[in-house]
This record gives structure tokens, sequence and C-alpha cells, in this order.
């Protein structure tokens, strides 16, 4: 079946193009020991671009996606956010991403095999069509499409159930590390059972929480974090200045306070830091794809004894000095995942949420002009939205709604 839409390849002055496409369709399998399924046809609704669409791009123009593209094909469709309308099902439907040959296609090993939709060896939505996993097609809560129709405002906020999803994982691991990383000293201080110390543990570790960047998964990961842990002491970097709209909006849906990093020194960022927290951090999140987040963690010392380091950007090199590091006792980890009762939790809660506030959405047309053009000048620059979206097909879209 052809079909038109953008897709990435190995070039160095073409990478991303939009144009026809012959689509393809092999059986796939959503988790190991489950059957394997041809995909039923789904029409992408509306689409959302991530930062990962970018570097797929730049992947392209250095010629490293062979890795990335399904088997037998030399391109790539990308798009993995966003609502897809089924005819086989009458409904729409949010595609979860990931699945294969695994237990858990998240946390895979190395005996298992993954892929992702719009990511890695598999077509994603920025198409007029996909093939998806039946398995893989999450519903949507009620109330939300009308005459088969869905509002603007709810298709907006589903742009977001990926990411979202991704920081409702992230506050499970900080929950469990941190609980596990200090509830012997809990149980000491406090004078209780082990078991009793675990549950204080997993909301003392957020007692004083840097979020360094202010992105996206910056925003969701301080919401997630203070409905979780309401008296979670909350601390925001990012370069945008404080009462720009989109820090505004972070600090409150966060109950958050803000560090504006104009520092030339990082000494002097970890030192304001320090100040706004009242002491240095127990847990620090570094979402902001800098070598300065490690720095100010460690090296200047924002980061306190027994810290947990949680590090979710994807390029920068961590290093630290293994003599401070061994005896502050320090835990760092990261890990860029989501289960699917994650996904479908970031749906339930986004359908509530204002995030739609912070999605810009760009003309198709305009899109698929010049999509290279676009990415460069109008979703991925300076005084772009906070998030970009694109609605693929008009039919399924209320916009008075």
């Amino acid at each position: 079946m052809k079909s038109c839409g953008t897709y990435f390849q190995n070039d160095p002055i073409h990478p991303l193009r939009y144009g026809e496409v012959e689509l393809i369709n092999p059986p796939r399998q959503r988790l190991r020991v489950e059957p394997i399924k041809e995909g039923i046809l789904a029409h992408p609704v509306i689409v959302g671009f991530c930062g990962t669409d970018h570097e797929l791009m730049e992947m392209g123009r250095r010629g490293q996606l062979t890795a990335k593209f399904p088997p037998g094909q030399n391109r790539l469709i990308n798009g993995h956010e966003g609502v897809v309308w089924v005819p086989e099902q009458n409904r729409f439907a949010i595609v979860l991403i990931r699945g294969g040959d695994s237990v858990d296609p998240t946390r895979f090993t190395e005996d298992e095999t993954y892929f992702e939709y719009g990511c890695d060896r598999a077509d994603g939505l920025f198409c007029d069509g996909i093939y998806v996993n039946p398995d893989m097609l999450l519903a949507i809560p009620d109330g939300y499409a009308q005459d088969g129709k869905l509002a603007l405002s709810f298709a907006k906020k589903m742009v977001f159930p990926d990411p979202f999803a991704c920081m409702l994982f992230q506050l499970e691991r900080m929950e469990d590390l941190g609980s596990a990383h200090w509830f012997r000293q809990t149980a000491r201080r406090r004078q209780c059972d082990l078991e009793t110390a675990r549950h204080y543990a997993a909301d003392e570790i957020f007692g004083r929480t840097v979020i360094f960047g202010l992105g996206t998964t910056g925003m969701f990961v301080g919401d997630v974090i203070r409905r979780a842990h309401p008296d979670a002491h909350i601390c925001f970097v990012g370069r945008s200045p404080a009462d720009s709209p989109k820090v505004r909006f972070a600090l409150e849906q966060a109950k958050a306070e803000y560090v504006q990093n104009t520092f030339a020194d990082p000494g002097d960022c970890a030192a304001a830091i320090r100040g706004v927290l009242g002491g240095k951090a127990t847990c620090f999140i570094g979402v902001s794809g800098t070598n300065v987040e490690h720095e100010i963690a460690f090296r200047h010392g924002a980061l306190g004894c027994n810290g947990i380091y949680n590090s979710f950007s994807l390029g920068p090199k961590i290093t630290f000095d293994t003599m401070p590091f061994g005896f502050q006792n320090h835990l760092i980890f990261g890990s860029i995942n989501f289960r699917q009762d994650h996904m479908e939790k970031a749906i339930q809660m986004l359908a509530a949420s204002r995030y739609d506030e912070i999605v810009g959405l760009i003309d198709k047309e305009e899109f698929t002009a010049d999509p290279m053009d676009a990415y460069e000048s109008k979703i991925y620059c300076k005084g772009a939205p906070m998030k970009t979206a694109v609605i693929w097909n008009r039919d399924y879209i209320d916009t008075e709604r």
C-alpha cells in the first residue's frame, strides 16, 4: 500500500523528506510469549514532534541510520507521539510505541529484541497510514470523541503520553532506588523497623530535589513528583527568564522554585541552587542535555551526601572524582523507559491536565512543503513553542472544543 509521509534516510543533504512511500506490515508481537500479529491500518490524526525526531535527522545527515531502518528498507517513517483513527475498530487510539520479543521491551536483555514505531525498525506516525499491532492500540478515555471527532484541546494533550509515561517510570525508579539507598539510616534516625523505613525513605529522597533543565520532560517530572510527594522541595534550573510563560506554567504545575542559570561560573549556579533549597540536593535530575549538569552536581557540590543522580539526558558524558564519590555515597542511574501501565496512566492524567496550553500547531501543508526547513527554523529553534504538533487529518478534529 502506498502512502505519503515524512521519512528519514542516510543523506548528507536531504536526511528528511516528504513523499510517497510503500507501507510495510511485518508481523510483530507486543511481548514475548504473546502471539505474533500482522498490523491493522490506522490513520494518524495529530502527531507531536519530539527531540528524538531531530536527533534522527542529524543521524541521517551523518549516515548513521542503517540500524534504525525497518528490515529490508532504506528509510524510516518517523513520529511516535500522537493519536490515530482505527477504521477496523471504529475508534481513536494511542499507539504503544515499543514492543518486541522480550519480557518487557522497555528493559530488554541481550537475548531479547525490541522495536519502536517511528524510532527503531518500525515505521511511525508522520504518514497518512500506519500498520500497528492491534494489541498496541491503547484506548482513550470516554467523552473526548463526539460524532467521530476529537476535541482539539484533548488531542493536543495526547502528544504527551510517551514522555509523560517516561516520567512516571522515572518517579517509580527514584522511589525504588531512593528507598533502598536510604532505608537503613532512615530506620536508625526514625527508630522504626526496616519496612516502615523504606516507606519513609521513598518520600525523603525528594526532600530537596533539583530538576536541571526545563523542557517538557523536566516540567513533567516536577509535576509527577509533586503529585506523589506533596512535601517535596523542588527547584527547577533553566535558562529562561523567571517571568516567561514556560517557567510560570511549570512552577505553577509543580509548586516549585526556580534558579535562572545565567551564571558564567558553574560553581555560582551550584551555590544558587543550595541557597534556594536551603542545603545540598537529596536528588538531582539532569534533563538539559548539557555536560554542565554533572559538573554542578558533583564537582561544585549541588548534590549532597547519599544523594541520587538521575541522568535522563542523551549525549552528555558523566564524570566524577572517585574519592569523594565513594565517601559521599552517591547513587547514579539512568533509564529512559516506560511500561504500558505507565502510558495508560499517563493518558488518564493528561486528559485532566492543562498541558494543551503549551502545544503550538504548525500547518500540515507548511510542514510537508519543506520538512527540513520546518525542523530547523520553526520547530527546533529559539522562540519555538515548548511543544509543536501537526494536525495530520483535520477530518477527525473538532477545532471548537
